[in-house]
């Protein structure tokens, strides 16, 4: 199940969120060596885990699975304020666009041999899910370019920034990516299951 963690409700994720600080850790600072992010207790927590920013958890049995963060492009985010040399022109602002970032899953659920992991699936179709109901229309990503062509796959309308730029030994392009209703439908193709993902609690935000 997918739980959308706020502001509001975080009092009730104090385990599950220490979780996803440390999943944040091994993924991006012991497996992809971005070791400016490193922290001593181990939990990957920058200067964009606000109170405005939305942290989207895939929870299997009382373990944290999988993690993703969206940020408001109202506020300051990382294309904003740490990457805007891969935006050649206007940021791409406003209450319809969030930045989707940190996406990360466990090593142990990283299947083998699928085009597409399952719990990447469900927690891009929790956003989706999120995003639809609160007028929520795009997204904006940093990626590694082969990405890109993944991104279409998946349905949404992907448009480039700028061109790809290297950074930390990787050709990272920035997009946004329009989704709707036929991209939930195909997430949920390629999951094999049409029943929403997001638990029943999840706070419903005016974005």
């Amino acid at each position: 199940m997918i739980h959308l963690v706020t502001a509001a409700n975080q009092h009730q994720y104090r385990e599950e969120m220490d979780q996803a600080w440390r999943l944040r850790h091994a993924v991006f600072v012991e497996e992809k060596g971005w070791s400016d992010l490193a922290k001593p207790d181990g939990r990957e927590i920058d200067q964009f885990d606000t109170a405005a920013a939305i942290h989207i958890l895939a929870i299997e049995e009382g373990r944290v699975i999988g993690y993703s963060r969206l940020l408001p492009t109202t506020r300051p985010h990382l294309l904003s304020d740490v990457l805007p040399q891969l935006c050649e022109g206007e940021l791409p602002r406003g209450h319809d666009t969030w930045e989707w970032t940190r996406q990360a899953v466990a090593r142990s659920h990283r299947a083998r041999g699928k085009a597409v992991n399952p719990v990447s699936l469900a927690l891009l179709s929790g956003i989706l899910e999120w995003g639809m109901a609160n007028g929520v229309r795009r997204l904006v990503l940093q990626m590694p370019t082969l990405y890109l062509l993944h991104v279409v796959q998946l349905h949404f309308r992907a448009r480039p920034l700028g061109l790809p730029q290297s950074i930390s030994g990787e050709e990272i392009i920035a997009a946004t990516a329009e989704f709707d209703e036929r991209t939930l439908a195909r997430l949920r193709s390629l999951r094999g299951d049409s029943r929403p993902v997001l638990a029943p609690s999840y706070p419903h935000l005016a974005a």
